[in-house]
């Protein structure tokens, strides 16, 4: 039901339209994300990172959301997957886990360990976690990104 293909710059119009709801960012760390100026910051970071992917409804191509790798690990054969939003109106089905699972069978083919990391009170992103399987680990100080939940899922 969806595609994922590399972020590219000329996404941003279509990717802020979905981005621009206050209700997908409500229980988000960064609650503002929503605003233009905020999010710019957030996909530039997107697109320098080179691991992440735009959500696509594959039924008729519209523009459902964002994902991305980052922090891989080749020492302890881990990456992190993250700052994924969908569309409100993609919650709750299946496209997040599907999102989720073709992430995750690419992974596994490079490491052993895939880690996540929520905002503690981001309770929507926790039960979509557990949803796939992921199991809690335990919470962290992120220097650069603050305070997280972290769940793991393995190879």
């Amino acid at each position: 039901m969806i595609e994922l293909r590399p972020l590219r710059e000329d996404d941003f119009d279509a990717l802020f339209a979905v981005a621009s709801d206050p209700l997908i960012w409500a229980l988000h760390p960064e609650r503002d994300r929503y605003t233009e100026p905020v999010f710019r910051r957030f996909f530039s970071g997107a697109i320098e990172s080179g691991g992440a992917f735009l959500v696509l409804d594959r039924r008729d191509g519209r523009v459902i959301g964002s994902s991305r790798f980052a922090e891989y690990d080749e020492r302890n054969s881990e990456i992190e997957i993250g700052w994924t939003f969908l569309a409100r109106s993609y919650w709750g089905g299946t496209y997040n886990g599907e999102m989720k699972q073709l992430m995750l069978t690419h992974a596994f083919r490079f490491v052993r360990r895939v880690i996540f990391r929520v905002g503690p009170d981001n309770h929507r992103s926790r039960r979509a976690l557990e949803k796939i399987g992921a199991t809690y680990v335990g919470r962290e100080h992120h220097p650069e990104r603050g305070e997280f939940v972290v769940y793991e899922m393995t190879a």
